[in-house]
């Protein structure tokens, strides 16, 4: 396996802890769709030496913590925030790590969103675009929105599967963590949180789903007053990971509608087998060199300050 000088960050890479894997296998829950993957800290160094990460940031895929009992789901993510914390301890340089948050407990939420920030360490958090049906721009999330803005808080937003369920043949991660991902971007935008909590920055999975290519017809219902160009504004303030998005076909797109800097790179490790994630990002060469390097490295770093060489 060839090795590439260890220059980018991975905002989109996946931990998947034993306890989490073996809980959600015997009870016969997958992530979208995709059973389970295997996951080893030595795994993960591998993929970054082929890929040419110096830093990844680890995070819990869909379905979080959903899948458990409302009353077990605050202390599976307390778990998992210790678990990530305990690799980033020991693999300081390597690895950085953003906190699971059970919602839609929203006093849980809060608690441990402060826990995680400022007891752990954590470099942000991730949320599902969707929680259990509840969409991030919903009113009930305020406290926790108000804690993200005063921490200065980085979220990257992950999908989830639609509230209606997939398509019969059609698993979710296919096509519905697209429209999750962009209906969550929506939700955000029109209920006024972007404007309101403006010091939390937001990444989009997977390139924003399908964001960059139907903002123009998404741009008035991301509008708090109905106006395209104020959607349209405020879909840009979104940062955009690579994650499976890297396609002759979709990143011109991308960088096109993503402001200048907006753009990281992401793996979506062991979700994305290897091959796939060198694939991928094989083809981010052909992007002129500026790009590439804010993608690869200095757009994370100004999100993530403490991993900047």
């Amino acid at each position: 396996m060839p090795v590439l000088p260890a220059t980018r960050i991975d905002t989109h890479h996946h931990v998947v802890p034993g306890f989490y894997r073996d809980w959600l296998v015997s009870h016969g829950v997958e992530s979208g769709g995709m059973p389970m993957p295997s996951w080893s800290v030595e795994g993960s160094r591998e993929v970054m030496r082929s890929l040419g990460v110096r830093t990844a940031l680890l995070s819990v895929s869909t379905p979080g913590v959903d899948p458990w009992p409302a009353a077990d789901a605050a202390a599976v993510a307390r778990d998992l925030n210790d678990f990530t914390t305990q690799i980033v301890r020991t693999h300081a340089a390597t690895f950085g790590h953003l906190a699971t948050i059970p919602l839609p407990d929203v006093d849980a939420s809060v608690n441990e969103a402060v826990r995680a920030l400022d007891e752990l360490g954590a470099d942000g958090v991730v949320l599902l675009g969707n929680a259990r049906g509840t969409y991030l721009g919903d009113a009930s999330y305020e406290p926790l929105m108000r804690v993200l803005d005063e921490h200065d808080a980085v979220v990257l937003i992950h999908p989830s599967e639609l509230p209606g369920g997939a398509a019969p043949g059609i698993p979710a991660y296919a096509a519905d963590f697209l429209l999750d991902t962009t209906r969550a971007a929506v939700s955000l935008c029109r209920s006024g949180v972007l404007d309101r909590y403006p010091r939390i920055r937001w990444i989009l999975s997977h390139g924003g789903g399908i964001i960059p290519y139907a903002a123009p017809r998404v741009a008035q219902s991301a509008s708090v007053n109905g106006k395209p160009l104020e959607g349209l504004r405020l879909l840009r303030r979104f940062y955009y990971d690579t994650a499976l998005t890297p396609f002759v076909t979709s990143m011109p797109a991308l960088l096109r509608f993503a402001k200048p800097g907006h753009v990281v790179f992401g793996s979506d490790y062991p979700f994305a087998a290897p091959w796939i994630g060198r694939s991928f990002a094989a083809m981010l060469r052909a992007y002129p060199k500026l790009s590439g390097r804010a993608i690869n490295h200095s757009a994370a770093e100004r999100l993530f300050p403490r991993l900047e060489r």
